[in-house]
């Protein structure tokens, strides 16, 4: 298997016929996915999506993928594939479309539908190319095919690039359920086919590579929910992303056929489920949707309520439930419903919203204690599968953390693919393909962009270094009033602290260290305010945790007397 190295270089100018491949997101991470191709000085980006910040992270809104690289060749976009409508893979359009509106959006009705939602919000029209399975279109010197795929959402589509150098399959996110709701299987006989024709590089979907087997059909959760709804003394609330169609058709189907009428609670799901109802996606019996206002006529054991808020987002709909700010009141013998995974990096959160209802009463049924939710990618068993059926050359796995991608890339070699084809890359690895062989040849920028408010990239790793500083440790600021011409103070230091342990007397013993910092600068000749800002910064911080073991973040003022 071969790993990027620290060491690597700037990647040398691609070889002539060559297929440059550089993920500049999603690979050693869940989320903000987007992979660029380039040949025959054209580029294709496939994805382009967000990552949810964590919690060293604060203030932060969403993480983009870094557009640096490209950004000088804006001009060579022939386009963006999407592979399905989820926000980690269609985040980060708005952004990228703000930097060159008219590159074409390529995508399935659903993907297109929700993308266009989200971008008049930012006021972009953009210019879509609506495709299906099945379809082969040019876009440039990519000849791309587009194949179905079932995942969490309907209408994903996996794409194979043609080009000169060889062929690409692109999984984006699937799973192999044999019983979808929709009737929409993946494609096998197109990978079948694609793989007979000579797949030179195939890159898979690694989310689910250490789960051994195959992932469970959505059709076997039906039981379970429509035991909810049976069973329920009062209303029930469940709690969905607001794009899994396909579990709130489950929802909307067991509601009904237990006499429950439904209301959609939250923004972004009345949106999407009023996009995914006009399309033709969600069918609703009719009657069976009304509005909150009208369900304060109805008995509660009449009542369904589905909203955002799975992951126990603050600002979403359960966690305000949860914190008795929200217009819904939760109150003994509510059920709630939590049909969605537990998010790597969310389980306090989601913990502390089950505590939360719990606590008001409610009884919560999640994945922990019933069968709610089953992952919308491949296991194990399917991929390998899918790399018996396909017999790629070359392997790059996409879409994961670390652990998720070598599991992946050991799965491809089990099945037989030369190890040394097998690539593992990170984020702004250079892979190209050049006579049949994909190889890591450089890399390029690839850092963490920070949306935050109305501001593109203003935070930076070392302003959020700073918010970590202030909540944990607390802000002093010294202001110190200079005799210009001794150096000495004019008179007493002003200390202003905030989440630092202190009354006035905690700062008298460092008055002789102020003192003594701006007499030793007088010696030196240092007469420059900011100079004598940064030492005595230095000092007070020294004495700071020389005294009480804390890091404040120190703001230094000095005044001319």
């Amino acid at each position: 298997m071969s790993h990027p190295h620290p060491e690597l270089k700037s990647a040398p100018p691609l070889p002539e016929g060559g297929l440059r491949v550089i993920a500049l997101g999603g690979l050693g991470e869940i989320g903000r996915n987007m992979t660029v191709f380039e040949h025959a000085g054209k580029l294709l980006i496939v994805d382009c999506g967000v990552l949810f910040p964590e919690e060293t992270q604060p203030g932060v809104d969403v993480i983009l993928p870094d557009f640096t690289s490209i950004r000088d060749r804006l001009d060579d976009v022939v386009g963006i594939v999407l592979t399905h409508g989820h926000e980690d893979h269609i985040g980060g359009v708005p952004y990228l479309l703000r930097e060159r509106r008219d590159i074409p959006v390529i995508g399935s009705k659903l993907t297109l539908a929700f993308l266009e939602a989200k971008l008049k919000e930012h006021g972009i029209r953009p210019r879509t190319v609506r495709v299906r399975e099945g379809d082969r279109r040019g876009f440039g010197p990519f000849d791309c095919e587009f194949v179905a795929v079932n995942h969490s959402i309907p209408d994903s589509l996996a794409v194979a690039i043609r080009t000169r150098a060889g062929m690409v399959l692109h999984t984006g996110d699937f799973k192999m359920d044999q019983f979808p709701l929709d009737d929409r299987i993946t494609d096998l006989r197109a990978f079948a086919r694609l793989g007979e024709e000579g797949v030179d590089l195939f890159l898979t979907d690694s989310t689910n590579a250490e789960v051994p087997g195959f992932t469970t059909s959505e059709r076997e959760l039906n039981p379970a929910i429509e035991q909810v709804m049976r069973t329920a003394p009062r209303r029930v609330i469940v709690s969905s992303f607001a794009s899994h169609v396909h579990r709130i058709q489950q929802v909307l189907d067991a509601a009904h056929q237990h006499g429950r009428k439904v209301a959609f609670v939250g923004r972004s799901m009345v949106r999407n489920m009023g996009i995914a109802r006009d399309l033709g996606y969600l069918k609703v019996p009719s009657g069976l949707v009304v509005s909150t206002k009208e369900l304060e006529k109805l008995p509660d054991h009449k009542i369904a309520l589905v909203c955002t808020g799975s992951q126990g987002e603050p600002m979403a709909a359960l966690s305000r439930m949860a914190n008795r700010d929200h217009m819904i009141r939760i109150g003994e013998g509510d059920t709630v419903l939590l049909a969605s995974s537990l998010i790597p990096g969310n389980e306090n959160a989601i913990y502390r919203v089950i505590n939360g209802l719990t606590r008001w009463g409610a009884h919560v049924v999640h994945k922990g204690n019933a069968k709610v939710h089953v992952s919308g990618h491949a296991s194990a068993g399917e991929l390998v599968y899918c790399y018996n059926i396909v017999k790629p050359r070359n392997v790059m796995p996409v879409h994961g953390e670390w652990r998720h991608l070598r599991a992946n890339g050991d799965l491809a070699i089990r099945t037989g693919v030369d190890p040394e084809r097998v690539v593992i890359a990170e984020d702004g690895v250079v892979v190209d393909l050049v006579d049949g062989r994909a190889s890591i040849t450089g890399k390029v920028a690839a850092g963490n962009v920070y949306v935050d408010g109305m501001e593109v990239g203003g935070a930076t790793e070392a302003s959020l270094k700073d918010r970590l500083t202030l909540a944990a440790e607390g802000v002093v600021t010294v202001v110190a009033i200079v005799d210009a011409d001794t150096g000495a103070l004019a008179e007493p230091p002003d200390f202003l602290a905030r989440g630092f342990v202190h009354d006035d007397a905690t700062f008298e013993p460092v008055v002789p260290v102020i003192e003594k910092t701006l007499a030793t600068a007088a010696e030196e000749g240092v007469g420059d305010g900011r100079q004598l800002e940064q030492l005595l910064a230095r000092a007070v911080a020294n004495w700071a945790f020389r005294t009480h073991r804390r890091k404040p973040l120190i703001i230094p003022v000095v005044i001319d007397a």
